[in-house]
This record gives structure tokens, sequence and C-alpha cells, in this order.
């Protein structure tokens, strides 16, 4: 599959149903999510490399340049696609850690994000994040670990009811007194 890009025709490997519909779920979410209002669009997306671009106009800090934080959302985004691919559709993912590198400025065009698996387990990943100007040049390095839980059934709770034992030399719950 071929996809034009900045006026650019990249290959893109053939995705699976499943990836192809959380890709286009992921860019007709519009306004309604932090990266839709960004204007966050995925390229690609497997349990090994997302790929997906960003404006720079509008993600701007006052001084015109693209703002880093901006950055970090392009990062998480792609990371935790890419975690929840890799985790699998009976679970979800949550990040809990994020670093950022920013090592040049943008101030227009695309910036075009690739995160790549580094680490793929059972219960957590972490995506190494590349950013690029529309030059190639590296604008920002980030890493993202995601922890992966399993689903919450629809009206579940995440806490789980846990018996408190008995103190042995009373007998009674250690929380009663």
């Amino acid at each position: 599959m071929i996809v034009s890009c900045r006026d650019v025709e990249v290959p893109v490997p053939e995705l699976s149903e499943r990836e192809q519909q959380i890709m286009a779920a992921f860019n007709s979410q519009g306004d309604n999510t932090l990266a839709g209002r960004m204007g966050i669009k995925i390229i690609e997306a497997s349990a090994e490399r997302v790929v997906g671009t960003m404006p720079v106009q509008g993600n701007t800090q006052p001084y015109g340049i693209l703002h880093g934080g901006a950055s970090c959302v392009l990062a998480e985004s792609l990371g935790s696609l890419g975690a929840a691919l890799q985790a699998g559709p009976d679970r979800f993912t949550v990040g809990i850690e994020i670093n950022a590198t920013h090592h040049r400025s943008a101030s227009s065009g695309l910036v075009t994000g690739v995160a790549t698996l580094a680490h793929g387990g059972r219960t957590m990943s972490t995506f190494e994040i590349v950013i690029t100007d529309d030059l190639g040049k590296r604008v920002c390095t980030a890493r993202l670990s995601c922890l992966h839980r399993d689903a919450v059934p629809f009206g579940g709770s995440p806490i789980r009811e846990r018996a408190v034992p008995a103190d042995s030399a009373t007998g009674s719950n250690a929380d009663s007194a």
C-alpha cells in the first residue's frame, strides 16, 4: 500500500483488518480528543511501529515555534496506540512514564513521529518515538512506557474486594480496631 505524505508517496506495510479499524477510529476522532484538536493523523499503525503527523501551525508557543508539550502529545499518542495494539484487544493501556529531548525547533509544516517498539512484554511496553520536521531533521526524541491492564467489563469496577485477614492473636480483623 502507498500513502501520500507531504507530496511524497510512502510505502506502508499491509495492515490487518483490526489495525485498519483502529487507525480509522483514531483518525475520525475530530475535536473530541486532544490528539484530534492538535491535528494528529495516523499514517501507519502496528504493534511494532506507529507513524503519524501533526501540523506545527496551531501547536506553537508564543515564539512561533513548535511547543515542546505538543511534541510530547504526539509522542504519547503514537506510543499509546502502539502499546494498545501490542497489548491486544482484551486489554487497555495507560502511560506511566514519558521523557523527551527537544533537539531543534520547527516553525512550519508538519512534523512526523515514528514510534518503534523497544520492549513488548505481557504487562508493559516501551516505545521510542523520533519526531522529525519536513526536511527530515530530528526535532525531538521521546520514550514512552505503558502499563497493560485487563479490561474492566462494562459496569464493572477496577477495584476488587479483598478479604481482610484475621489477626491471629485476637481472631479479629486488623482494620476493626
